[in-house]
């Protein structure tokens, strides 16, 4: 037998339970429908909503009450704009919907730490050689007037920034950060490139305290307080930030013999942009991206300082190269990120992996030096 209770329609088994015609689910005669009541009423992502909706209004017309199909119709109305209020509803909440928010255009506004010499001075180069405002960084004061100076020479002073800090000292990254939002107003990509091993390569056993706390300090502690400083900054933009973590070998999981210490910071990296990425929805923060850098092998004063074994001269002759080349390659993807990272739907970002040395061109490199001794004594004399 059926009856109705205010808008819902229900039915009593032979047992006496009674059935919810929107979900089918049996319960005690005095027990309330257990369905959502926007799912009951034909507003649930089910599947079964229209055919729930139907069989309320058919039970209401055999109990003598005539519903129109103009009713069903407006009824389905209904429910298709409370699905679209609560859809919206439900990306609104999780961060998915970005309307405050625009991709910056170029030039853009970079910061990038360690950024006095090496990898870092190279991509600082190429930055600007492409139009764009730059603040570097390093922890010596000294470093960071002579490189601003020569790099102000060839680019323009207005252009090109710097300021010393420490980014592994408490507070040195938000010096950084507050002079970069200063100078620039904005800061579309933050690189965070400051690293050391250093300058040593050798058994952990044989490192000292000292030393394995400056390896960790800096590559793994600097760059988590610079990717806090960074997103401070960022989320209150208007535009999209984006935030690239550079991370080195070890980073692939693999071992790194003489560098050990060195090797399990660069693998924390991966690990750390994930967390973050989460953290970010979590927190409804919908325009600032976390983003891996691979270099690959560079030939800088930090890993030449490693080229004292046969196996170790093998390698860098194989497959480093030139800072300059480097970044000649990496700073028009990085660049590109801006624009290609934004889901045109949702406004949301997605976070990209820029890699130099990918596997398969180390691959080819080696299998070609074994072959035909390409590129033997290439940076380095090797034994015959």
């Amino acid at each position: 037998m059926s009856y109705t209770i205010g808008k819902q329609s229900v039915s009593i088994t032979s047992t006496g339970k009674r059935r919810c015609a929107c979900s089918g689910s049996t319960a005690s005669p005095s027990a309330r429908c257990t369905m959502p009541q926007v799912a009951c009423r034909g507003g649930a992502a089910s599947s079964s909503s229209a055919t729930s909706m139907r069989l309320c209004l058919d039970t209401f017309t055999l109990l003598g009450h005539p519903i129109s199909q103009h009713s069903f119709r407006h009824a389905n109305a209904v429910r298709r704009g409370r699905h679209a209020v609560m859809t919206h509803a439900f990306f609104e909440t999780n961060g998915l919907f970005s309307p405050k928010s625009t991709a910056p255009k170029p030039p853009y506004n970079v910061v990038i730490t360690g950024s006095t010499k090496g990898i870092g001075r190279a991509l600082a180069e190429e930055f600007l050689r492409a139009g764009d405002q730059v603040v570097i960084c390093s922890r010596s004061e000294e470093r960071v007037k002579d490189a601003v100076a020569e790099l102000a020479a060839a680019y323009g002073k207005d252009r090109v920034k710097g300021v010393a800090a420490d980014v592994a000292r408490p507070g040195q990254a938000r010096v950084l950060a507050d002079f970069a939002a200063e100078q620039l107003g904005s800061v579309d990509l933050w690189i965070n490139n400051a690293g050391t091993n250093g300058y040593r390569y050798g058994p952990m056993a044989d490192s000292t305290d000292e030393e394995l706390q400056q390896i960790v300090s800096t590559n793994v502690l600097g760059v988590m307080l610079c990717c806090k400083e960074a997103i401070r900054v960022m989320r209150t933009q208007g535009s999209h930030g984006h935030i690239f973590n550079m991370d080195g070998a070890g980073a692939d999981g693999n071992a790194t013999p003489r560098f050990a210490a060195y090797g399990a910071t660069k693998r924390s990296l991966s690990q750390l942009g994930k967390s973050l990425s989460a953290e970010l929805g979590i927190l409804g923060i919908r325009n600032v991206a976390i983003h891996n850098l691979s270099p690959g092998m560079v030939t800088t004063e930090l890993l030449m300082t490693g080229a004292n074994t046969p196996t170790a001269k093998f390698f860098i002759n194989c497959l480093a190269e030139p800072a300059a080349d480097v970044a000649a390659y990496l700073v028009p993807r990085i660049r590109a990120v801006p624009q290609s990272s934004v889901n045109p739907l949702t406004g949301t970002l997605s976070a990209t992996y820029i890699r130099f040395l990918t596997q398969s061109k180390a691959l080819k490199q080696i299998g070609a030096r074994l072959l035909t001794g390409a590129r033997k004594g290439r940076y380095v004399p090797e034994d015959a």
